[in-house]
C-alpha cells in the first residue's frame, strides 16, 4: 500500500498542488466516499481541508475503483491531475 500512497502523492504534487499531502489520507477519503455506492461513474466532492475541495472522478466496479481525474480547488488556484495517464 505504501507504493500506492506514494504514487498518489507524486501525481498530486506533479499537478503543482502547493500543500503537503498524504496519499494515505486521500486513499482513505476516497474509500469513505465510495462506501455503499453501486457500480457506476461518479463525481464526488470532499471538503479535504477547511478551504480545499477535492473533486474525484471515479468509476466504481465490483471489487475495485478507478480514480480518473482529481481536481483540487484551493484559495491558491485549481490543480488537476489525471490518474489514467
Amino acid at each position: 500500500m505504501e507504493e500506492l500512497y506514494k504514487t498518489i502523492e507524486a501525481k498530486i504534487k506533479g499537478s503543482g498542488y502547493p500543500r503537503a499531502i498524504s496519499g494515505e489520507r486521500v486513499y482513505e477519503d476516497i474509500c469513505d466516499q465510495i462506501e455503499d455506492k453501486e457500480n457506476g461513474t461518479y463525481i464526488l466532492l470532499s471538503k479535504f481541508d477547511d478551504d480545499v475541495i477535492f473533486e474525484y472522478h471515479i468509476t466504481i466496479m465490483d471489487d475495485a475503483f478507478n480514480l480518473g481525474v482529481l481536481t483540487m480547488k484551493t484559495p491558491d488556484g485549481v490543480f488537476e491531475t489525471n490518474f489514467d495517464e
